[in-house]
């Protein structure tokens, strides 16, 4: 090969496309030979995001952002990701992501879950919208504004009209806010020293005690209200097991209101009873004549005074004579 400048040239310049092709792998900004696939988010603002961008996976560059297209209302970044990689999830969330106060953008997105599958070549993923550092940076300016604002008020003739008025009043009212302040001390010692009605409710410990014995009342009864529950509970079990042996028709009662039995022989002798009384009032049988006929009544008028007229002649009559009369009558 001759040594001429033509061929030196020539070497130059090869060299020249090596070094600028190494440098751009270097970089990460050259991957049109580099084996992968193509991936899409979708947000609300890209925040300086443009092509060329790293894609970054904790930390890690996985890719490139190829494009950053408005679409609908919506930026389209589109970026490729390296086979030798770890796979994006279909789960996966893209973030949009500055290194520095420069505005050094780039691409992160995370693993996503274990289950999920891997995410096809095409594929939207979701994005996921990060705080915009103009934003922030706006923020800061109103709040340094603002500061200096309030450093202003605080100095110079402004300070004085802020507190001229004030140290007016206290010079004004030196008297009665010194006297003002005495009495406020001479009450806080005598409340520590436990003198009236604060001092003895903050000092004295028969209100502790009068307290506590009420809680311990309190208490008691409380436990006794419960005890009287239990047992009015025990009673209202023991009421309701009766009454379901009672609906069961079980036990003396049970079978009284159950028993149809009863209920039918109780109708029966009520109605023999009204049956028998019917007759009395009729005048039929025994106890009806004897109730209902007047001659009854006539004859045993009769017979009453027969017997007080025989009464009176034994009276009259001796005793002998009476002995002689019933045996007369026996012979």
């Amino acid at each position: 090969m001759k040594n001429t400048l033509e061929t030196r040239i020539g070497i130059f310049f090869a060299l020249a496309i090596v070094a600028f092709f190494i440098i751009l792998e270097m970089l990460g900004g050259f991957n049109f030979f580099r084996p992968g696939y193509k991936l899409n988010a979708s947000f609300k603002s890209a925040q300086e995001l443009k092509k060329g961008d790293l894609v970054k996976m904790a930390g890690v560059q996985i890719g490139t952002v190829e494009s950053v297209i408005l679409t609908n209302d919506v930026v389209v970044v589109s970026f490729k990701v390296d086979d030798k990689n770890a796979p994006i999830k279909t789960d996966s969330k893209a973030t949009i992501k500055f290194t520095g106060l420069m505005g050094q953008n780039y691409l992160a997105v995370d693993f996503g879950s274990k289950e999920a599958s891997k995410a096809e070549a095409g594929a939207f993923i979701t994005g996921a919208e990060q705080a915009d550092l103009n934003q922030l940076m706006a923020k800061l300016d109103n709040v340094a504004t603002g500061v200096e604002n309030i450093t202003k008020s605080f100095s110079g003739d402004q300070i004085n009209n802020l507190l001229g008025p004030f140290t007016d009043f206290l010079k004004q009212n030196n008297a009665p806010l010194t006297a003002m302040i005495g009495n406020m001390k001479t009450v806080s010692d005598r409340i520590v020293e436990g003198k009236g009605t604060l001092g003895k409710l903050i000092s004295d410990d028969a209100l502790y005690n009068a307290s506590l014995a009420t809680v311990s009342n309190l208490q008691g009864t409380a436990t006794d209200l419960k005890a009287t529950m239990n047992d009015a509970k025990d009673v209202l079990n023991e009421a309701k097991k009766v009454v379901a042996e009672i609906n069961s028709g079980r036990g003396t009662i049970g079978k009284l209101v159950k028993d149809e039995s009863l209920y039918n022989e109780t109708t029966a002798a009520m109605t023999n009873v009204r049956q028998i009384f019917e007759k009395i009032n009729q005048g039929k049988g025994s106890v009806g004549q004897l109730i209902n006929d007047d001659s009854f009544l006539k004859n045993a008028k009769m017979s009453l005074q027969k017997l007080d007229k025989a009464t009176e002649s034994l009276e009259d009559t001796g005793p002998l004579s009476v002995l002689g009369t019933a045996v007369n009558s026996l012979f």
